[in-house]
């Protein structure tokens, strides 16, 4: 691996670290599906593996290439987006307070909910858009912030930096859910936040074939060793076949990402003239209440994330969502192929999301394909 830290991040991914074999030459790692690694005659470790579960050459090196893209002092890779979340919480300490933003990726939401009252954290759900909700919640302190932006499924946008310091200040950490943006638009770790998770599932991997989850770190702290241990102690661990495809995922990363950013950008800008389309959610266009914000904390594009809300209620969204030809009606996001899913039908009666929605994950196909796609399925709903 090169040591030049002078290369940029679209380099080091798409070389993973300008990965080299020592044996053969290959430019792509090998895959080690073992699961176990001998010792010498001394009993000493041959190399820097020992057992899967602790990791292994796979894990190594995605982990390496991930902690250089977000800038921090290390990451972890986990056996789910999920996973990798909940080790987060698992390390705080029976009476401590977690602030979290109310409107994240529902699934966290509910488990947080469950776990929280039986482990006697103090959990308080609060819009972090609004910073007077924020101050209140952090009155008297905290131990853990956590927010996602731009947020699951209705996309707004959390001034990182400026949480950062309220959380700082509060005696909080702060991790962030910066699944939608990806290291190629947005670097929570250079805006103040402590922790940055992914749903390894999602862009970074990016081709809907492997199940992982991610996190990287500003400080290789106390807390952090107690994350890595809640990893080892529950098996979380992602295993090496998962890792290899993840960091194949991640050497078409910037390709990608930047492909469906600007492809989500046109989509929005059409859809949002649409007479059928009541409402386009995207931070990218100038209407949405956090662009400005996004535009300081996200570079090279607002993400390939987009949702709509169309005219004529559930029955509308859910038969837009059967009738597009190009876009798959199924659940999931980031990957090369574009998605669409009615989300309140996936999240049950409970859901805040209105019965309108539609979550749309842009991929890399021609932007007219999918706009036209998009056109005939509106077209096709009852005036």
């Amino acid at each position: 691996m090169s040591q030049d830290n002078d290369l940029k991040p679209e380099t080091l991914a798409a070389q993973a670290l300008h990965f080299l074999d020592a044996e053969t030459g290959a430019v792509v790692p090998p895959l080690h599906p073992s699961t176990t690694f001998a010792r010498d005659a001394d009993y000493a470790p041959r190399g820097a593996s020992t057992y899967s579960r602790y990791g292994g050459p796979a894990v190594d090196q995605v982990e390496a290439l991930l902690a250089r893209l977000e800038g921090g002092a290390g990451a972890l890779v986990f056996a789910s987006g999920l996973a990798s979340s909940a080790a987060v919480v698992m390390a705080l300490k029976p009476g401590d307070r977690l602030v979290c933003h109310a409107h994240i990726y529902w699934g966290f939401r509910e488990w947080l909910e469950d776990f929280c009252p039986r482990f006697g954290l103090d959990l308080r759900l609060i819009d972090m858009t609004d910073a007077a909700q924020l101050d209140a919640a952090l009155e008297g302190g905290a131990a853990l912030v956590w927010t996602e932006t731009p947020s699951n499924p209705l996309w707004e946008v959390i001034d990182i930096a400026a949480v950062a310091e309220k959380a700082r200040a509060a005696g909080a950490r702060l991790a962030v859910d910066s699944t939608a943006a990806t290291p190629v638009l947005q670097r929570p770790l250079e805006l103040g936040a402590d922790i940055v998770m992914h749903s390894a599932t999602k862009y970074l991997n990016g081709h809907s074939d492997v199940l992982a989850g991610a996190l990287a770190t500003r400080q290789a702290d106390d807390f952090w060793q107690r994350v890595r241990f809640n990893r080892t102690g529950v098996g979380a661990m992602l295993g090496a076949f998962e890792a290899w495809l993840l960091l194949r995922g991640l050497r078409t990363l910037y390709l990608r990402v930047r492909h469906a950013s600007a492809t989500a950008l046109f989509l929005a800008s059409r859809l949002q003239r649409h007479p059928k389309v009541q409402q386009v959610l995207y931070p990218g266009l100038p209407e949405h209440p956090g662009h400005e914000i996004a535009c300081r904390q996200m570079d090279g594009g607002f993400g390939g994330m987009l949702s709509i809300r169309v005219a004529g209620g559930r029955a509308a969204g859910l038969g837009l969502a059967k009738s597009t030809r190009v876009f798959v009606p199924a659940t999931s996001l980031g990957g090369v192929e574009s998605l669409i899913e009615h989300r309140k039908t996936i999240e049950g009666e409970a859901s805040i999301l209105p019965d309108d929605l539609l979550r749309l994950s842009v991929g890399i196909e021609h932007p007219g394909d999918l706009l036209a796609d998009l056109e005939q399925a509106l077209e096709r709903l009852a005036p």
